[in-house]
């Protein structure tokens, strides 16, 4: 795990280490400066005052080198204590070294210190300590380790928490993100196929008519006209969900499917079973699924005749598109780029749905079983 630090942190903790230190044990070893006292403690001389600077300085690396500044530190305070210089705050340097191991991830080396720094003290007290020992003072000092090496860790865990649940988060918010991009990816193909093949087709209808039927022709750049007209609309709404301050709505549903079915002059609606309110992700994959199925005909069964209808299920909605074009099974393949019937069946499979899309007597026939849930269909 990585910890942020502040660079301003990474001088202000060594210079107030170092204060504590140096003036602390300068306090301190006026209480163990005993002359004539075998447990006496030697006055701070040049060399005790180097040792205490040691571990101050290389606090200073603690963020880029962790263990060595762990290390540099044990030994410098191991050398002061062997040298039967007063005790004090001299612990400190170590104290955050453990503490900054343990929090960089590097436990294994904060332990390990400890258990060398309990070897030395119990070397130190059988081989260098005048009698009688003062067994309760080094052993606190072990403890005080102890603990503070216990409190990183408990300190450690919380801040793996936390990133992991930031981590998390940031991950579902890149998977929101992806998921309304192919949102947006969708709706974008499904406006503009569906409109641009109406313009197309009802284009060269009016280029065929216009000389000898010129109200026909008329009347199909009039659907021209409204296409183009609601194609502009609707790539505003779907472009103006990318903004910040939009509301994350669909864009289409089924209360403009009829609408939509009027733009095209050969196909009906018909309603099955009492229309009610419907989730919005059910709600725009079957609006979503009858226009794609109406961009099909229009581009591979030019004047066929199309029958949309929808059937309100106790749990399902029925989803049906029927056509009197071709049954050959090249219709199957007119997806274009692949986001077609593909596409349809994605959207009816995200909700737990199916969508079939083969042949039938008449014709061709897209049919689609959108699940509504338990909540409402009470």
């Amino acid at each position: 795990m990585r910890v942020r630090w502040s660079p301003r942190s990474d001088f202000l903790v060594p210079f107030i280490v170092g204060m504590v230190q140096i003036w602390g044990t300068f306090g301190a070893q006026h209480g163990q400066v005993r002359p004539g006292d075998p447990t006496t403690r030697l006055p701070l001389d040049e060399l005790a005052v180097v040792l205490l600077l040691i571990g101050p300085l290389a606090l200073i690396m603690r963020r880029s080198r962790p263990v060595p500044t762990l290390w540099l530190i044990a030994a410098a305070t191991a050398l002061y204590i062997w040298g039967g210089y007063p005790y004090g705050p001299a612990f400190v340097s170590p104290i955050v070294a453990v503490f900054n191991a343990v929090l960089t991830g590097h436990r294994r080396a904060a332990w390990i210190s400890i258990g060398v720094m309990y070897a030395f003290f119990a070397a130190y007290i059988t081989f260098k300590l005048p009698a009688p020992h003062d067994l309760w003072h080094h052993a606190s000092i072990i403890a005080s380790m102890l603990v503070v090496v216990t409190a990183a860790e408990v300190v450690g865990a919380r801040r793996e928490r936390l990133a992991e649940r930031l981590r998390v988060e940031e991950e579902e918010a890149r998977r929101r993100a992806s998921d309304e991009r192919l949102t947006m990816a969708q709706e974008l193909h499904d406006v503009l196929g569906h409109s641009i093949s109406l313009i197309h087709v009802q284009a060269a209808t009016a280029l065929h008519l216009i000389d000898d039927h010129p109200e026909q022709a008329r009347t199909a750049l009039t659907t021209i006209k409204q296409a183009s007209k609601d194609v502009l609309t609707e790539m505003r709404s779907v472009l103006g969900v990318l903004r910040d301050d939009a509301p994350r709505s669909p864009t289409a549903g089924i209360g403009q499917l009829e609408e939509l079915v009027e733009r095209m002059p050969s196909a009906t609606l018909r309603t099955e079973g009492t229309p009610r309110p419907l989730p919005p992700e059910v709600d725009r994959a079957a609006y979503r699924i009858v226009q794609e199925s109406l961009t099909n005909v229009t581009k591979h069964a030019p004047g066929a005749r199309a029958t949309v209808t929808l059937g309100y299920g106790h749990d399902e909605l029925l989803v049906r598109v029927d056509d009197t074009g071709r049954t050959e099974p090249g219709t199957l393949t007119g997806d274009g780029g692949g986001d077609g019937l593909p596409g349809m069946r994605a959207r009816a499979a995200a909700l737990g749905g199916t969508l079939t899309a083969a042949p039938h007597p008449t014709g061709f026939r897209v049919e689609a079983r959108l699940p509504i849930p338990a909540e409402d269909t009470k």
